[in-house]
């Protein structure tokens, strides 16, 4: 029975990977690895907690001696790697919690990785490390793009990627890179564009746009991104980065009217609020690469985000206990 560990499972899109794995590959031993920090929660595995391959350990991946006796122990045969401190904002007010997290963690967790000899170590990025592409329609990130982060949350991924990058050139370390687009589905923390604007609006609350909202995402379903990981785990060439998109470009303010329009709302709840210091104008990725291994999304932005809105709507209660414990660690 193969050992996969995957870290940040409490969080959105490791959550939604668990979930993945567990029906598709229910041989295999899970190992949900999570802080529990303030977007970690658990109670989206409450149906799968009973099953004798999953097992959740709480643990912080920045403790050096708790991470080596947790690989020497069990042995793990793959990582996928999405713990980290995510939101931009955040990074604005504290950016060494994200270095501590995202840099010191990443590098931990390679070292026991490297010491015991696992089979593939996954790293999961963000297109953010590209930082910030003009307006032409007709230009895209690929993974020869240079790294040009602009935010300390960035600038702590690119330096995780290096260190990745590092342990393969240096050790040996069989692993892949992947940098995806903007995420968003089930089970989202509200404090990212799409969840807060569905749960603002649930509530007839103002929604806060950036600026004049013109800023441009590339939009990928967490559960596109999960079949891709899935993919470069166990297609991915050794070494190899791959970019992750679903050709879905939006401004955040036709997002925002999307979906007030899909709950029929009225648009007076868009309040334009100041720019968020060192704003990227535009990501878009090209996703050719992967491409090559079979991916293809199969979420429209129109088809995933209605199946969102239907989620929050459909888990309210989910929203609302989220919504006391943000409130309360703020």
């Amino acid at each position: 029975m193969k050992k996969l560990l995957v870290t940040g499972g409490a969080g959105f899109i490791g959550g939604n990977f668990i979930h993945y794995v567990l029906e598709k590959y229910p041989h295999y031993k899970l190992y949900n690895l999570d802080a529990l920090t303030y977007a970690g929660d658990l109670t989206k595995h409450s149906a799968i907690e009973s099953l004798e391959n999953y097992h959740f350990i709480k643990a912080d991946i920045t403790n050096e001696h708790e991470m080596m006796h947790l690989f020497e122990k069990e042995r793990f045969d793959f990582v996928v790697h999405f713990a980290a401190e995510s939101h931009v904002d955040r990074s604005i007010i504290e950016p060494g919690i994200f270095v501590q997290t995202n840099v010191l963690g990443t590098q931990v967790l390679l070292e026991a990785a490297r010491r015991v000899g696992i089979t593939k170590f996954v790293h999961v990025s963000t297109d953010e490390v590209y930082g910030e592409l003009d307006l032409d329609p007709t230009t895209f990130f690929t993974e020869e793009t240079p790294l040009q982060p602009n935010s300390p949350y960035s600038a702590s991924k690119a330096s995780s990627d290096f260190l990745v990058q590092a342990y393969h050139h240096t050790y040996g370390m069989p692993m892949n890179i992947t940098r995806c687009s903007n995420n968003y589905g089930p089970y989202h923390f509200p404090e990212k564009l799409i969840p807060l604007t569905i749960n603002r609006v649930l509530k007839d609350e103002k929604v806060p746009v950036y600026g004049d909202g013109q800023n441009i995402r590339d939009w990928l379903h967490v559960m596109d991104h999960c079949a891709a990981i899935d993919v470069v785990l166990h297609e991915g060439v050794d070494g190899e980065v791959y970019n992750i998109g679903g050709h879905n470009e939006r401004t955040n303010l036709q997002v925002v009217k999307t979906i007030i329009q899909a709950l029929g709302k009225s648009e007076q709840l868009i309040e334009f609020v100041e720019d968020r210091l060192g704003h990227d104008k535009r990501y878009a990725i090209d996703p050719s690469k992967i491409e090559q291994l079979g991916w293809k999304p199969k979420f429209t932005f129109e088809s995933g985000i209605n199946q969102t809105i239907k989620w929050y709507m459909d888990n309210k209660a989910w929203l609302e206990q989220v919504n006391r414990r943000r409130i309360q660690m703020y």
